[in-house]
């Protein structure tokens, strides 16, 4: 089904939303509150970024609250500086996923976006169609499920998405989701199309490897992870940038 694209505005902001999907959405879609009144609400995490799952009309969706990490976030936690609606997180994310749509990618299929405006900043939420019955790598990784096979099929993965010149952002195991049909990427905030250029999508690969040794991919030794993940890792991906 193709993306129909419509805009909803309003004195409190904007919503960018897939009328394909539903012809229509609000602002009450954008608040746990309101799916939790009408036992909607099928599960809620908080920290950076609180996620929320809902059962909406279009079926489970993830609904995701902007919300900045690290030092920044003490100062400006929620908050992010206006310049133009197009510009906005939920905005530019909402589109790339449309475009990885298009293209066939494995990413989350886009429902909704929605900034709301102050005078100088913005509060921001997006809305995507659930995965369901994944688990993310670094579960995988936890349950002692990533072995050569898994790290081939991460590989290619990740190699559809640079040959298709799209940059994420954030690439680590808990972007990853794994299922028994596929694997996805997840989280496209700040991700971008950019040409393909070996630069940054080896960049793109370490920051993958650094998050698998934080979660103790390694533990066996680094020579051990070399042999049975990283390397056939590297080979599926490669044989994929350039088949």
């Amino acid at each position: 089904m193709m993306m129909q694209e419509r805009t909803y505005k309003d004195a409190e902001g904007a919503i960018l939303f897939d009328a394909a999907v539903s012809p229509q959405v609000g602002h009450d879609w954008f608040a746990p509150d309101y799916w939790r009144g009408r036992d909607a609400l099928r599960s809620q995490a908080g920290g950076r970024g609180g996620v929320a799952i809902i059962a909406t009309p279009a079926g489970e969706c993830v609904l995701r609250h902007y919300r900045r990490g690290g030092l920044v976030a003490a100062l400006m936690g929620d908050r992010y500086l206006w310049t133009g609606a197009n510009r906005t997180r939920p905005f530019a994310e909402f589109r790339l996923l449309a475009e990885i749509a298009r293209l066939g990618l494995p990413g989350p299929a886009v429902v909704a976006a929605r900034y709301c405006r102050g005078s100088l900043f913005y509060g921001a939420d997006l809305i995507t169609r659930r995965i369901a019955h994944a688990q993310t790598l670094a579960e995988c990784l936890a349950a002692g499920r990533l072995d050569e096979e898994l790290a081939e099929e991460v590989g290619a993965l990740v190699a559809r998405f640079h040959r298709a010149g799209i940059w994420h952002a954030d690439l680590n195991a808990h972007n990853v989701l794994v299922t028994s049909d596929e694997l996805y990427l997840i989280d496209f905030d700040r991700g971008r199309l950019r040409t393909p250029a070996d630069a940054w999508q080896q960049a793109n690969l370490q920051r993958l490897r650094r998050s698998l040794f934080k979660l103790g991919a390694a533990s066996q030794g680094e020579a051990a992870f070399e042999k049975a993940i990283w390397q056939p890792l590297l080979y599926r991906y490669g044989r994929t940038l350039t088949p």
